[in-house]
């Protein structure tokens, strides 16, 4: 596992921030986007198809909270969480926050890289939300550039269901990310949500679908009569 740095939780008032190697990483105020991308993640899940998640960053549980919300009883969400002390305080000081989204007998959580969870369950999602750095273009650890270069990119696609949806959590935009994602084989939408409600910063979502390949002409032509 790779030394992320040092890892701090500060409390002011009722607003906690997490802070890694000294800069901000998050703030409990400000998860407008975090929401949205469980909307987009599931938006083509019923709630009565036992839909499978994968979560890559847990935060501060908001995310996790709202796929819960969104799917029925059959459903499994996996949180993959690189740093250990953010799992103990989502069951910690923490929980309150989101409802405690980690009690949910629904959730399983891996201590670990999702890089690694995506290689080693191909085709085993409906869909993948990632929440890790600050995206792919304001790195706070260049380990993390491995989840958004071309492997990484091709290694979230492969663990996707067919009409499966990643979507990915960024502070800006990435045109060179939007065209990595089209040349892997994503179709590919951005949305803009705001930091609080409809206010606050706008962070960027890629949204990218894993749109099934149509047959070739050849291959749907009734056979000749010869």
């Amino acid at each position: 596992m790779p030394d992320v740095g040092e890892v701090v939780l500060a409390r002011r008032d009722e607003e906690y921030v997490l802070r890694v190697r000294g800069q901000t990483l998050m703030s409990s105020r400000q998860h407008g986007s975090e929401m949205a991308m469980a909307e987009a993640g599931c938006a083509n899940l019923t709630p009565d198809a036992p839909a499978r998640v994968l979560v890559g960053g847990l935060g501060f549980g908001f995310t996790v909270r709202a796929v819960l919300d969104r799917l029925g009883p059959g459903a499994r969400v996996v949180v993959a969480e690189l740093m250990s002390p953010v799992v103990e305080w989502n069951r910690g000081v923490l929980a309150p926050l989101a409802k405690a989204p980690l009690e949910d007998p629904r959730v399983t959580v891996v201590e670990g890289d999702v890089g690694k969870v995506m290689r080693r369950q191909q085709g085993a999602f409906d869909a993948i939300l990632l929440d890790v750095d600050n995206g792919p273009k304001a790195l706070t650890h260049p380990d993390n550039d491995s989840l958004y270069d071309l492997t990484g990119v091709s290694h979230a696609f492969n663990s996707l269901r067919s009409n499966g949806t990643l979507v990915v959590w960024s502070a800006g935009p990435s045109p060179a990310y939007v065209k990595l994602l089209e040349e892997v084989g994503f179709s590919v939408q951005l949305l803009h949500p705001a930091a609080h409600g409809t206010k606050g910063t706008r962070h960027t979502l890629f949204v990218a679908r894993r749109v099934p390949k149509a047959k070739s002409q050849s291959s749907s032509r009734p056979p000749s009569r010869r």
